[in-house]
């Protein structure tokens, strides 16, 4: 057995570790800030002062002001107290100093590394593309703000989808970076299976219906299973005249994009149960032992994953419960990551 040199120093690889779950503290904070209807609580994009929040009465006051001039506040919020705004503005203040930490603990010691020549141009071009996405992903969650600030007291919900996509696509270019600096795969007998890429493509897929789900809020139409009130397929899917884009627009005033974006993500959850669980039991006597741990990890968090969807949708009452909405969201991330360690640590790569 050969000893893997590490071509880069463990700071480094910590400092990406670190990197890595910040951001998947990022989307998880940004799950909750999403439950608790916290989005729109702050209307405006500072860079730099934003960094500070209400000191005094007076600034918590301009503040809540500001909030009154928003559709959610005219619409749902009017009765809101000064110290519920700030329960919201916490969460959504939260939200945007925990990525400007991110940007901050990449951005310094990136200098640094880079400075001492500790860092190659692989590395470098791999984690441009890291920080790039995630100013994409950022000014996409200002342009889905934006959206809930006229007419409407939401978000809309495929705004909300394009930024969690594009955090997903900043977080799966992360995971290759970590896996390529740990220097996953190596000599296997077989490249990377096809079925882990099925899965992957399908859980991505499904990880889209997941942010139509948030957006539209479509978990508090059919809070019952395995039915959805009573209809293995809803009856508003049935009559073809439903099926139309107007439909799928107007998804807070219509019954159709709920309904066929719920039943669409429950099937996929099944199908995505079926693929992992065949994906392995045909692979787990093929990899070896240190590589199966990702398959392991795999397989539980898919059920972890299905038990939590049930969970959430038999205990809406109004609103998705926090602890569940946030939780079934954190294992659905942890799920896809998985995957991709598990397709990186099979590909043939020469050391």
């Amino acid at each position: 057995m050969t000893t893997k040199k590490y071509k880069y120093t463990k700071t480094i690889r910590f400092w990406l570790l670190v990197g890595l779950l910040m951001l998947i503290g990022q989307v998880v904070i940004g799950g909750i800030t999403r439950l608790t209807g916290s989005g729109l609580s702050i209307t405006r994009w500072d860079i730099i002062t934003g960094v500070i929040p209400p000191l005094n009465a007076e600034q918590w006051l301009y503040e809540f002001n500001l909030y009154k001039q928003t559709p959610q506040f005219h619409k749902i919020n009017s009765t809101f107290t000064l110290q519920e705004f700030k329960f919201i503005y916490f969460w959504e203040f939260f939200h945007r100093l925990w990525v400007r930490a991110l940007g901050f603990i990449f951005l310094i010691p990136f200098i640094i590394f880079v400075l001492k020549k500790q860092i190659d141009s692989y590395l470098i071009k791999r984690l441009g593309l890291v920080v790039l996405l995630t100013i994409i992903t950022a000014s996409a969650g200002w342009i889905m703000v934006k959206s809930g600030l006229v007419n409407r007291p939401w978000v809309n919900a495929y705004k909300l989808t394009i930024h969690f996509i594009l955090a997903l696509l900043v977080i799966t270019a992360m995971v290759r970076t970590v896996a390529d600096v740990y220097l996953f795969g190596g000599e296997n007998k077989e490249s990377s299976s096809k079925i882990v890429t099925i899965v992957i493509v399908v859980t991505f897929i499904q990880m889209i219906f997941a942010g139509l789900m948030s957006g539209m809020k479509a978990g508090l139409y059919y809070p019952s299973w395995p039915d959805m009130n009573g209809e293995f397929i809803p009856s508003v899917l049935k009559d073809a005249e439903h099926w139309t884009w107007g439909n799928m627009i107007n998804y807070d005033t219509y019954l159709f994009a709920p309904a066929l974006i719920q039943f669409a993500h429950r099937m996929l959850a099944y199908l995505l149960l079926g693929l992992t669980v065949y994906m392995f039991i045909s692979l787990k006597s093929k990899i070896e032992i240190n590589k199966r741990k990702w398959l392991n990890f795999s397989m539980l968090l898919v059920v972890l994953q299905i038990v939590l969807g049930i969970l959430t949708v038999l205990n809406v009452a109004g609103k998705i419960p926090l602890f569940l909405g946030t939780s079934h969201q954190l294992v659905g991330l942890l799920f896809f990551m998985s995957l991709l360690f598990l397709n990186y640590s099979l590909r043939n790569k020469k050391a």
